[in-house]
């Protein structure tokens, strides 16, 4: 029960933002500006304030990033691969499937869930999970996507994932924090006061604005299809990245963060790359509104199996 405790109410803001726009409440065109607050100032907040003030040390667990890492690549491959020799799919549209499953929000769900379950160093774990999609397998996707629509022509935009790395706010949050922490020094009370207030903010914006923009009409058209994909995300990933754990001998802390940001629904990333490069839309979309209502059953099973 302690953890329905924690974890229903974080998906009950997520059902107050989809019948908020569902009965016309407000309008779901907030949901954007909604996520920008919580993506380029509450998260990187909290994630700095976080960072900051733990020392070095206990920021370099190599066997949570091999036992995350490695699982979210290997299920981003394998899925790539069997999309592309098995069905003979594009290369584009074989990658985007691939990241359906191993593109995970960590940033928006994983990092609330481990906040109210495990503190500090939950945010920590959600936060280098945040920085691997965002600095591997994002920029991956890209460079991917960028080979499909202009290998034929031999103009691939180098400065197009750069620029997404370069400019990602909990990138350079992680690694100003890091200095920060290298550096020694203590945050100034005022400072670190502004900055939680900031972080506190990311729950509350983030979840409701992922309710906001959550359609339940993008399911109709291919539900076995959605559906693949939903358990393949859900349940396939996280038991592969729950098995790198166990093989790394990660503790029992670490390995229920590993796992719980592999389980979170697909990230919203996705669709904006689907969207720019005109592929998958429909299916990137519906899985991430899939992903999104089956979470809440799956996270629960995890967290008690765990």
């Amino acid at each position: 029960m302690h953890v329905a405790s924690l974890i229903l109410p974080i998906f009950a803001i997520i059902v107050s933002g989809w019948l908020a726009g569902t009965l016309g409440y407000l309008p779901r065109t907030i949901a954007g500006p909604l996520m920008q607050f919580a993506y380029f100032l509450a998260m990187p907040a909290l994630v700095f304030l976080t960072v900051a003030k733990e020392p070095l040390g206990s920021l370099l667990e190599w066997r949570f990033l091999v036992a995350f890492g490695g699982g979210s690549l290997l299920c981003f491959v394998v899925v790539l691969l069997a999309a592309r020799l098995g069905a003979h799919a594009p290369l584009g549209k074989s990658a985007m499937l691939g990241a359906i499953v191993a593109m995970t929000n960590t940033g928006f769900v994983a990092l609330p869930i481990l906040r109210a379950l495990q503190g500090p160093p939950g945010v920590l774990a959600a936060a280098v999970a945040t920085v691997f999609v965002g600095a591997v397998l994002f920029p991956a996707l890209v460079v991917l996507l960028e080979i499909d629509q202009h290998a034929s022509s031999g103009k691939l935009r180098a400065g197009a994932f750069a620029k997404q790395i370069g400019t990602n706010p909990v990138i350079l949050a992680t690694l100003l924090g890091l200095l920060w922490s290298v550096s020694g020094l203590t945050l100034p009370a005022p400072v670190a006061t502004y900055l939680g207030i900031l972080g506190e903010a990311l729950t509350p914006c983030a979840l409701f604005a992922i309710g906001l923009d959550l359609s339940i009409s993008e399911l109709r058209g291919h539900p076995s299809r959605y559906a693949l994909l939903a358990a393949l995300k859900l349940v396939v990933m996280p038991f592969v990245v729950y098995g790198l754990c166990v093989a790394a001998g990660l503790n029992r802390a670490f390995t229920i963060a590993a796992v719980i940001c592999a389980a979170v629904p697909t990230a919203k990333s996705a669709y904006v790359l689907a969207s720019e490069y005109d592929v998958e839309k429909t299916t990137t979309g519906a899985a991430i509104s899939m992903t999104t209502l089956f979470s809440i059953v799956t996270l629960l099973a995890w967290l008690y199996w765990l």
